[in-house]
């Protein structure tokens, strides 16, 4: 099936439920415009007052974007099922920071993730960091990722709406540069959404992530459903005949020496498998995997009401992320490989929207664009408020004017949501592909990942140790891509994932070196931070030789035996559900019924029930003091 069907184009009914998408999300917005008005807190961080299952939904709708199933999709196409463990290895992390990360988030009181720089270090150092990280983060890097994701979306209004005209023209010439009429559009639902998310603060954002989440995985699981009753797919079974058996494979196929094409599926060299299993979640930076949290995964954790709500956030978050989210978008890239097989390579993302324009009945292709749009618009109204937060508290009432008002900083905030939505349209327009570039980001990142998360644990660190381990690896892929041909360094021209060890490596030399090279943190800073965050661990020793009457978290023996279950119970659940999806239902039974056990066991320490719980029968965290009582 290579054209489209009498579905492809959307009826009267399709655009009332698309209309009425939009109506629904201005509503919310204009509800919350004076409740967001107040102050940057309630604007930035809903007043700290989430609870568990809107921030943690609202993380699952913000990561849903618009361009994460035509990813899928390119990456079943090239190796398979297999291929997602280059995301799939986040999950380790993911739980990592629902157990050790969570609660120090909520408990810091900061309200930017570049903000708690300059609460954890000190001097001119964390100054430069915290300014720079803001910019970088707040407008360089965001921008890109806005316009990654609104390249999706102009490929989802190209293929569902093959030479769309605006005004009777196919393309637009502005300031010397060309944008199509898909462009054109997609621009406009960027400014939309920049529109109702100036009004309505994160509480808005929040609520209509909510709406959106279910908008999408209800379109998503419908489309799975029609494309695996399409004539020529004919099943799970007509599935199983039409493609190669490695490209059902859950693990990538492992060999001793480097990796090799994998014909359908994914094949890596041990070495590599172990670099995304047991390096990269840990080693490396990426948007919304950060070791340690950060960035609106942070922003969410900070806006809860408490530190239990805050961990269950994030708790729900990697369950929904890893173990509701693929197998919908995994099906109809199976399909599309089947419907479509000879897609050239860099349109095999489209596949996925093929699929939908082709078997889906009037209405709901409607809802599966307004799923669509849902997805786009909640990465890019979360991306436009977190970013705003960076430049608005971390660079702007830091470094330009300090002394503003609240109702000064509110205004420019929504000035400044607008302009970035605005500079985001400017990067697309220069975009020619969306680029797969997580290797690349990953690669520029590794060993960062290791200070991240020490830096809660380890008062030894401080903002040089940063700094190195930011600049190190980007000075090492780039010293990579321009080495002269001939000159080799062990490890370092290795492709990803393997070129991880040496750089990882690397890095950890330099920052460590940097670190004992500087002067540590002052003690007044350290212990402003350990009174008010009370990290625990043997990393904090002399300062709980100093406060004595601090209370520090206590029992890592258990957190680690939950984060452990935690991660259990995702890979059980995600392989589990795949296996009976794709007809084993025997292995697929057994692997569910492992994850409830361990699902049974998390839930007892949560709860209260067990004699090493999380949280104290009052819904506190427990002191060392009663911990110790309690053992």
């Amino acid at each position: 099936m290579n054209g489209p069907s009498p579905g492809s184009v959307l009826t009267l009914f399709d655009w009332i439920l698309v209309v009425g998408y939009f109506v629904i999300s201005f509503g919310i917005a204009i509800y919350f415009y004076r409740r967001a008005s107040k102050d940057t807190s309630e604007f930035f961080l809903s007043g700290r007052q989430m609870p568990w299952w809107l921030a943690g939904t609202s993380m699952v709708a913000t990561t849903f974007a618009a361009d994460t199933p035509l990813l899928v999709t390119e990456i079943v196409a090239s190796d398979g099922i297999a291929g997602n463990w280059i995301w799939w290895n986040f999950a380790f992390g993911g739980m990592l920071t629902v157990f050790f990360f969570a609660r120090l988030w909520r408990r810091s009181g900061v309200m930017t993730d570049v903000e708690l720089v300059e609460l954890r270090y000190d001097g001119a150092p964390a100054a430069w960091l915290r300014g720079i990280k803001a910019v970088y983060f707040g407008l360089l890097l965001n921008v890109v990722i806005i316009g990654w994701v609104s390249l999706a979306m102009e490929t989802i209004i190209d293929t569902l709406f093959p030479g769309l005209t605006l005004f009777g023209q196919t393309e637009f010439a502005v300031l010397g540069m060309t944008y199509s009429a898909s462009l054109v559009v997609t621009g406009g639902l960027v400014l939309v959404v920049a529109v109702y998310s100036l009004l309505s603060g994160l509480w808005g954002v929040m609520v209509t992530d909510f709406f959106q989440f279910f908008i999408a995985m209800g379109g998503t699981v419908a489309l799975a459903a029609f494309a695996l009753n399409a004539p020529e797919v004919g099943g799970i079974s007509g599935l199983r005949e039409q493609l190669s058996d490695s490209t059902f494979n859950m693990l990538p196929r492992l060999t001793l020496g480097s990796a090799a094409e994998g014909a359908g599926a994914l094949t890596l060299s041990g070495l590599a498998f172990v670099a995304y299993i047991g390096v990269q979640w840990w080693g490396s930076w990426y948007p919304g995997s950060e070791p340690g949290g950060g960035g609106y995964i942070a922003q969410r954790m900070m806006s809860a009401k408490d530190e239990k709500n805050a961990l269950f956030a994030t708790l729900w978050y990697t369950v929904a992320h890893y173990c509701l989210r693929p197998w919908p978008w995994i099906i109809v890239a199976l399909c599309a490989l089947v419907m479509f097989p000879e897609l050239p390579e860099g349109q095999k993302r489209s596949g996925f929207v093929m699929v939908m324009r082709d078997v889906l009945p009037p209405g709901l292709l409607g809802l599966l664009f307004a799923a669509f749009l849902a997805a786009f618009m909640s990465t890019v109204s979360t991306q436009l408020n977190w970013g705003v937060s960076y430049l608005m508290n971390d660079f702007w009432s830091r470094f330009v004017q300090p002394e503003a008002s609240e109702r000064q900083q509110v205004f420019l905030s929504r000035v400044l949501t607008f302009a970035l939505g605005l500079l985001s349209l400017i990067v697309t327009a220069n975009l020619q592909t969306i680029e797969q570039a997580w290797g690349l980001i990953l690669s520029a990142s590794a060993g960062l990942g290791l200070v991240l998360i020490l830096r809660w644990y380890w008062w030894r660190v401080n903002a040089w140790s940063e700094i190195a381990a930011t600049v190190t690896p980007v000075a090492l892929v780039v010293a990579a891509l321009l080495l002269p041909e001939g000159v080799q360094v062990p490890g370092l021209q290795a492709e990803f994932p393997a070129n991880l060890y040496a750089v990882v490596s690397f890095t950890t030399v330099v920052w460590l070196g940097v670190t004992y090279a500087t002067r540590p943190t002052s003690p007044a800073t350290l212990d402003h931070f350990y009174k008010k965050v009370r990290p625990g661990g043997p990393g904090w020793k002399p300062l709980r030789r100093r406060h004595p009457g601090v209370e520090p978290d206590a029992g890592f023996a258990r957190l680690w035996w939950d984060w452990l279950l935690g991660v259990a119970f995702v890979y059980l659940t995600l392989f589990g559900v795949g296996k009976l999806l794709l007809g084993n239902a025997l292995l697929g039974a057994g692997l569910l019924s492992g994850a409830l056990a361990a699902a049974a066991l998390l839930g007892r320490d949560l709860s209260g029930t067990g004699a090493g719980q999380i949280f104290a029968a009052d819904g506190r965290e427990p002191t060392a003091r009663e911990e110790a009582g309690g053992a």
